[in-house]
């Protein structure tokens, strides 16, 4: 005879197993979130919160420490929205510590992610009348990167409007005219740039010639001083000659064979210098361009 089998039970002993593993998987699979303790923290976004859900990652430097257990809009300041966070306990939030919204990649993932923190700041602690401890906030990267745009834009539009403010139709005449001037002076500048040459040239020799009258000046006056000093020397001379002629004969002779070659000889050097400055003179007052052009070269003779 063969035995009944009966359906129920089995069914119910095949439900019972699978629940039974299913309930240890899950067990095995969330035993860490069990064994983990977290402390809860807020903060308060100043900007839009589009596209992050809850549970969305929260971390500290790139290191996934949270998960974000609630978004809600604070209760007294509709402008704000405020996050109630799950970070696991031990991780290093600081009160210098500062909450960011950032995006993951190209996927549009929305995440928190903490930063700062140094290592010499004191932990983070709730204050006053607060439930948790506020973790402060920063703009996130597309805020910062809508503000910078839009200054930018705001300065640009500001230039362009001073650029068509400068260039309005006087200005815009009075430029074309500058210009045309500009060119005018560049042609003539062109067309009398030998005459321009000629002057610079002639510019630099009378520099040249000045320049060696002044050379020559200081030794006509080192000459003139010379002749004097002679001169005075000879009066001495002369002077003492009358005194000793007066009490010998002998200085007589003396003044004879010394003073007299002496006076000779300055009479003869301003004959010389006489000469020498009516040539000059007599030069200047037939040719005065002398100075700008310095002496002629001297006309060379049969066979030179």
């Amino acid at each position: 005879m063969e035995e009944k089998v009966n359906f129920t039970l089995v069914g119910l002993f095949v439900l019972l197993l699978v629940t039974a593993l299913m309930g240890g998987v899950l067990w095995f699979s969330s035993g860490k979130s069990y064994r983990t303790v977290y402390d809860v923290y807020q903060t308060y976004m100043k900007e839009s919160v589009a596209g992050l859900n809850l549970n969305a990652p929260v971390r500290y430097r790139g290191v996934e420490v949270g998960r974000v257990q609630k978004i809600t809009l604070a209760p007294d300041n509709v402008e704000q929205v405020q996050l109630t966070l799950n970070i696991e306990h031990g991780t290093p939030i600081k009160v210098d510590t500062v909450a960011l919204l950032q995006t993951h990649g190209l996927t549009g993932l929305t995440f928190i992610e903490l930063t700062g923190g140094s290592r010499n700041a004191p932990p983070l602690k709730k204050l006053g009348s607060e439930e948790f401890p506020v973790i402060k906030t920063g703009p996130s990267l597309m805020t910062r990167l809508d503000v910078s745009v839009t200054a930018l834009l705001t300065n640009l539009n500001r230039t362009s409007d001073n650029i068509n403010a400068l260039l309005n139709e006087d200005n815009r005449r009075a430029i074309g005219h500058t210009l045309a001037d500009i060119e005018i002076l560049s042609h003539t500048l062109a067309a009398r740039q030998a005459t321009i040459d000629s002057g610079l040239s002639n510019a630099a020799r009378t520099m040249e010639n000045t320049a060696r009258l002044s050379g020559e000046l200081p030794q006509l006056a080192i000459r003139i001083q010379h002749s004097a000093d002679a001169f005075d020397h000879m009066s001495d001379e002369v002077k003492r000659a009358g005194i000793s002629t007066r009490a010998t004969m002998d200085s007589t002779r003396q003044f004879t064979s010394e003073t007299l070659p002496e006076i000779h000889q300055l009479v003869e050097e301003l004959r010389d210098l006489t000469a020498s400055l009516r040539r000059v003179s007599s030069e200047m007052e037939q040719n005065p361009s002398m100075l700008l052009h310095g002496k002629a070269a001297a006309t060379r003779g049969p066979g030179e």
